[in-house]
């Protein structure tokens, strides 16, 4: 017997939030909303080749996403060359399923275009500053997350890869990016040959607000989502095990506070204002 998109939903949230959320019935959309809230990671793919038509589909489906003013400030470089893939894989060797996936693609912000606009007119820009970068930084990030919807809904699998901007530097030079084009992260994404668990979110309560930010709520749920993360989906290893050694009770407020006494990307910034961007 199929089971029903309220009832796959109403699992799904429980899962991943703690609670069920209720689902109108008589709403429309209810399988696309199941299949967006049964979607998980896929590092693993299967060697059947996306083809171009779905590739150029989900790829208008992912620029039609709202941006900023109609400003239209992100980019998708899709990195076919082997070559290429080669070397992003060389410098990213914990992210494997970027050489096995069938496609992996770059999301960027991109502040080129609106520049050109002005200097095809001889017109001095005049909004240098950090909401410029902000505003192409968003639209790039819309449509990265538009275009994993996307690909969820046509039965394809894809990873998100923050990753690269360990590299900025290396790898714009190597997608030969201009100035103000920056790269937000990359994607592999292919036909799943399986999916990750998917992993348990910190409950609405936490994250989902009215009228005001309660930090009060955010305080109690800490706890109990370290709980839920332990139950549902424990990490395979420690962090750091060497300066903090081995911890009897490991969640995610353990595993995040390891992850980021570490400095990264501290390199970004310079990157950023190499691509002539302005931060104040």
């Amino acid at each position: 017997m199929k089971t029903s998109p309220t009832d796959r939903i109403a699992s799904a949230t429980l899962r991943r939030y703690g609670e069920t959320v209720s689902v109108p019935g008589e709403s429309p959309g209810l399988d696309a909303l199941a299949v967006l809230n049964e979607r998980s990671v896929c590092r693993r793919y299967r060697p059947d080749p996306v083809p171009e038509s779905l590739l150029r589909l989900l790829c208008a489906t992912a620029l039609a996403s709202p941006t900023k003013s109609d400003l239209q400030q992100a980019d998708i470089v899709r990195v076919r060359s082997p070559e290429k893939r080669a070397v992003i894989h060389r410098l990213l060797p914990a992210s494997p399923w970027i050489a096995a996936a069938p496609e992996f693609l770059v999301f960027c912000g991109d502040g080129f275009r609106l520049r050109r606009v002005f200097g095809r007119r001889g017109v001095a820009f005049s909004n240098e500053h950090l909401d410029a970068f902000f505003n192409a930084a968003v639209d790039g990030a819309i449509v990265l997350a538009t275009f994993v919807q996307a690909a969820e809904l046509a039965g394809l699998g894809s990873c998100p890869i923050s990753e690269v901007r360990n590299h900025a530097a290396t790898i714009a030079e190597l997608l030969e990016l201009p100035d103000w084009v920056f790269p937000v992260a990359g994607l592999t994404l292919g036909f799943a040959e399986a999916k990750e668990p998917f992993s348990p979110r910190l409950a609405l309560t936490a994250t989902v607000h009215v009228d005001r930010y309660d930090a009060s709520r955010v305080e109690e749920e800490l706890d109990a989502y370290d709980e839920r993360r332990m139950r549902d989906r424990p990490y395979r290893r420690q962090r750091q095990v060497e300066r903090f050694g081995t911890a009897a009770r490991y969640g995610w407020t353990e595993d995040k506070l390891r992850q980021y006494s570490e400095t990264q990307r501290a390199d970004f910034g310079a990157f950023v204002r190499a691509k002539r961007y302005r931060l104040d």
